[in-house]
């Protein structure tokens, strides 16, 4: 049979079982994380977080079309983008690994027999499949990321110059090497991961065109492929644009011309240098300048899908990040200066002091009314104790103390090369990247977040002798492993596929196996160098290797024919064939996906969606509601912008406040909100102007009216200014002590405060600032805070960090995800067992007939997010329960008990914590009478504690481990459990719940003496 013909059926065989595997399992609507942000800004065409992903977002747009209007479908037809974009990978992984294979096992000129074409189909489809069904790539592929266009992208590049390989003694061969720099500018449209193929290519080109290779040689195209690497990351990605920006400034600041004279000077310079180039190369018969100068064009070209940031930023969409609209500004967008900077090289140790300020360096521009002004100086600190590659250098107090945890150092310990390094080998080597890899090649203990305390998150293997030596005692396994549905092993069969490959590769092609371990070490490793990973990341950060995944797939496909050539050495070559090939699809792809479909399939869950639609039915009419993290405001963004859900509420995102270009977005309309009651003018809050000011305490007697201390850190009067260090003044808070003057018929009259409630209102809001500084941020809440006149209402969603309340704690009133700023008397109760502060009525309201639940107690799997906010929902109930039989209604605290088991996952555990919503729970229906459920609740909990803290205890005493904050939880509330049982008349439940203690007690006093119930 015609081997094209055939190669080309199995691997659109593999590109169908792929798409319809991610479009079974796909998220319906919005994910968590970037996708609210992306679909939003696809479906708008908006502009998105720094660096951006012009082209993804384009392609988005188009899979929008096929929801034909219906607005809620958007989301899942972009999800679907993802799906086919993942299954084209998919294929042309397919098409990698049987090219390699042909290459290896069939010699030039050799007939092909049936034998030998049906092991290179078997070990495309092996390893094809493998990666179809790998943990992390599955996740991508089912929501809309960049990840999945990515990896199609990079797929791309590497199949193509294998196909340029089989080619390259042909006429015009080089076209796809051609077709190879324009499909890598292109990517960078999406994501950079692409790039990384480079050095791998350029040993494909090295080996082609050198008929014996030396490694004098191979040192060389190395650094080559790293040289060009370099300049398309840092020439044609940054200082094209750079270029561009300072000839804009000598344009318009020198030789007075408008603004983008100089990058219009600077393309045309360019495009001409670029032509008279391509023509000199043609006329001196310069083949590879005409081929590099060819390949530089093309990227080019595929990089100008970054004009679309430009265009779309100056027609200020509601979602416009950075605002990107002149040189400077989108130079800034492109190298990521918001996020900072890291050392790589050379820098700072965490404990390492600061001795100096570094000024006077580069330039911050910002475009002004005719020119460009000048923003500030890049500022850098110096530090003693700097080290060669610093890997522990973040100062914040949580990872130090994970940097000394980790690797045993004491306070007076200055970490040098060798401790760096040994962090670098053990945590962000060998924790946050081999774990993800045994993730997706060997199995997966659970989808819980793993944070380095061997407790969870880890990988497993299934295999319990291997697991408990490497684990600790794992012969009693907790729920939250069993019960878990990313509770995956695969019996390191996967691994040992893909170990068989590359040693069979390596020895019987030595030159492309360099080339995929090139491919390999490239996507992985040399990420973990760049990115200097901190710890106690907010989530998994596994999908930034599936470049290296990709490439192992390559030899667990390739195992498949070393399995042939080792196993089936005495059957017919088709019978050995077939054999191999049913041995590696069981061995990887049938066992990954059976383990996995499970905690992969997403199709009943809508978790992020309704969420999104909850917080904003929190809020009251023409809201404004503060936001801190990217999941209390990504899928707002999303339900907003797309499905039109409440577009009256103003979303603010704290974390973006402290920047111009945000604030200036919210001084205009959006939707159906008004601008917000911003006084401040533009110059007063531009780029470099009051970006910080300190406090600096001048003993002003009480309270100060907000509006005063308004108006003086807008003030420009020297004389409201105190001296900085470097010569310059600046406005400062002179008190933390502020106020707020109310009055009450005004909040009575916008329906603030109902009438019925008069008294309780307090007609002076003071509170204490709890900050030692102001930024531009809360400078502009203050300036809402002090000019709104309670017209329009004020919330904060319940996952802002209560130190971003800025000391209004106590006027916050939960009306359920949101809290609500209300001007009433503060509760001076002083208890420990404070309640939390509730608008009942409202809160009521909106439990009952105006929050969805995103399917959470129907849902076939609930990803960890998900997880998180039923514990968040239950807490909802809970306190609404609590603050109903406070007020003695205790018909609608019933009402919302039953509710409460109608649509949440009642018989679910999602760590320890659940535990904790689910007693205060119990306490509630005790006091409603609703005894057999309180019963049934702590029964379950007691039971959930004793197995997790016994399988804690198992490995404590195994690996010698010290403590644990789940067993503080536990046992904590393991014993409020046993004297709230015996308090409602419970004695039975009481007297199993005290054994239970007793026998944990017991147990855990011996690793963990200074545990227990205090």
């Amino acid at each position: 049979m015609n081997y094209s013909k055939v190669n080309n059926i199995v691997g659109w065989i593999c590109f169908l079982i792929a798409t319809l595997t991610y479009v079974l399992t796909l998220e319906p609507s919005a994910s968590f994380w970037d996708c609210g942000e992306f679909i939003a800004s696809a479906f708008r065409m908006q502009v998105v977080h720094q660096p951006g992903a012009p082209l993804f977002l384009m392609i988005q747009r188009f899979f929008s079309i096929f929801a034909a209007g219906d607005l809620t479908k958007i989301a899942y037809w972009m999800n679907v983008g993802s799906a086919v974009s993942s299954g084209a990978t998919i294929l042309f992984l397919f098409w990698t690994i049987t090219a390699l294979a042909k290459k290896t096992i069939v010699k030039a000129g050799e007939e092909l027999t049936t034998g030998k074409l049906i092991s290179i189909m078997g070990a495309g489809a092996v390893g094809a499949l493998a990666y179809t069904f790998s943990d992390s790539f599955w996740f991508s592929a089912v929501e809309s990321e960049v990840y999945a266009q990515s990896s199609l992208f990079t797929a791309i590049v590497f199949w193509a110059i294998l196909k340029w390989e089989a080619h390259a003694d042909e006429p015009r061969a080089d076209r796809w090497l051609l077709f190879i720099a324009y499909i890598m500018g292109l990517s960078i449209g999406i994501h950079l991961l692409n790039l990384l193929t480079i050095p791998a290519l350029a040993f494909v080109y090295y080996f082609k065109r050198t008929d014996k290779a030396t490694t004098g040689g191979i040192f060389k195209t190395l650094l080559v492929g790293i040289l060009i690497l370099a300049v398309i990351q840092y020439g044609i990605i940054q200082y094209l644009v750079s270029f561009g920006a300072y000839f804009d400034l000598f344009f318009v600041n020198t030789l007075g011309l408008g603004f983008g004279t100089g990058v219009l000077f600077f393309a045309i310079l360019l495009i001409g240098a670029l032509v008279w180039g391509i023509r000199y190369s043609i006329r001196h018969q310069k083949k590879l300048l005409n081929l590099g100068l060819l390949s530089a064009v093309l990227i080019i070209f595929g990089y100008a899908s970054f004009s679309m940031i430009i265009i779309r930023a100056k027609a200020d969409p509601n979602l416009n990040n950075s605002a990107p609209k002149d040189a400077f500004s989108f130079l800034s967008y492109l190298n990521r200066e918001q996020y900072g900077d890291r050392p790589l090289l050379y820098g700072p140790n965490y404990n390492s002091e600061r001795t100096g300020v570094v000024e006077g360096g580069k330039t911050i521009w910002r475009k002004g009314k005719d020119k460009y002004e000048v923003a500030g100086k890049k500022t850098d600190y110096e530090y003693n104790n700097n080290t060669l590659l610093p890997r522990m250098y973040s100062d914040d107090a949580r990872h130090a103390s994970f940097y000394k945890e980790w690797m045993h150092l004491d306070d007076s310990k200055n970490p040098n090369l060798v401790d760096n390094v040994g962090f670098l080998a053990s945590y962000q080597i060998g924790y946050m990247y081999m774990r993800y890899f045994f993730w997706n090649f060997v199995g997966r203990q659970n989808d819980e977040q793993g944070q380095g305390s061997g407790f969870e998150g880890e990988w497993i293997s299934g295999i319990k002798p291997i697991d408990s030596w490497l684990r600790g005692d794992q012969s009693h396994l907790p729920p939250s492993t069993v019960d878990n549905k990313a509770y995956n092993r695969f019996f390191f069969l996967p691994l040992i596929m893909g170990i068989i490959g590359a040693l069979w590769h390596f020895k019987r092609n030595q030159k492309d196996a360099g080339v995929v371990g090139l491919l390999f070490f490239f996507t992985g490793i040399a990420i973990v160098l760049y990115l200097n990973q901190k710890p106690l990341e907010p989530r998994e950060r596994d999908y930034a290797y599936v470049g290296s995944f990709y490439a192992f797939a390559i030899w667990i496909g390739l195992g498949a024919l070393a399995l042939q050539e080792w196993l089936f050495k005495k059957l017919t070559p088709t019978a050995g064939a077939i054999g191999a090939t049913v041995i590696g699809l069981l061995a990887a792809p049938v066992i990954m996906a059976e383990q996995g479909w499970d905690d992969h399939d997403r199709s009943t869950k809508l978790v992020p969606h309704d969420i999104a639609l909850d917080y904003l039915q929190s809020c009251a009419p023409n809201a404004i509601l503060f936001t801190y993290g990217d999941n209390d405001t990504y899928p707002l963004w999303y339900i907003q912008e797309v499905e039109n859900v409440r577009p009256d509420v103003r979303i603010v995102n704290l974390s973006l406040f402290d920047t111009d270009w945000y604030i200036n977005g919210l001084r205009q309309k959006q939707n159906e909100s008004a601008p917000l009651p911003i006084t401040m003018k533009p110059e007063q809050y531009v780029q470099g102007e009051r970006d910080v000011m300190p406090y600096d305490d001048y003993k002003l007697a009480g309270n100060v009216e907000l509006k005063n201390v308004v108006d003086l850190l807008l003030s420009n009067d020297d004389s409201d200014k105190v001296p900085m260090q470097d010569g310059s003044k600046s406005n400062f808070l002179p008190t933390k002590n502020l106020k707020i003057t109310v009055d009450p018929q005004q909040v009575i009259s916008t329906g603030t405060v109902p009438a019925a409630d008069a008294a309780k209102i307090a007609t002076e809001m003071d509170w204490k600032f709890n900050k030692g500084y102001v930024t531009k941020g809360t400078l502009a809440m203050f300036d809402i805070l002090a000019h709104n006149n309670w017209k329009r209402p004020i919330y904060f969603a319940s996952t802002v960090p209560s130190d971003q309340y800025n000391g209004l704690d106590k006027y916050l009133y939960s009306e359920g995800l949101a809290l609500r700023l209300l001007p009433l008397k503060a509760d001076t109760t002083a208890s420990d067992d404070k309640p939390d502060q509730l608008n009942t009525p409202v809160l009521y309201n909106n439990v009952m007939t105006k929050f969805k639940w995103g399917n959470m107690k129907t849902a076939k799997y609930l990803d960890p997010q998900s997880s998180d906010d039923t514990f968040i929902f239950t807490n909802i109930f809970s306190s609404l329960t609590s603050g109903l039989i406070k007020e003695g209604k205790i018909d609608e605290a019933k009402k919302v008990v039953d509710k409460y088991f109608a649509v949440m996952p009642t018989e679910k555990f999602f760590g320890i914590r659940t535990v904790v919503v689910k007693f205060y729970m119990a306490e509630n229906l005790y006091k409603l009478g609703e005894t057999a459920r309180a019963n049934d609740i702590l029964d379950k909990s007691g039971d959930y504690i004793s197995k997790e803290l016994n399988y804690l205890a198992d490995i404590s005493q195994s690996k010698g481990l010290t403590g644990s904050q789940n067993i503080q939880t536990g046992l904590y509330y393991l014993d409020r459990m046993v004297k709230t049982s015996k308090a409602a008349g419970q004695d039975k439940l009481s007297e199993k719940l005290q054994k239970t203690f007793n026998n944990l007690e017991g147990r855990l006093s011996m690793f963990f003496p200074q545990q227990g119930p205090q």
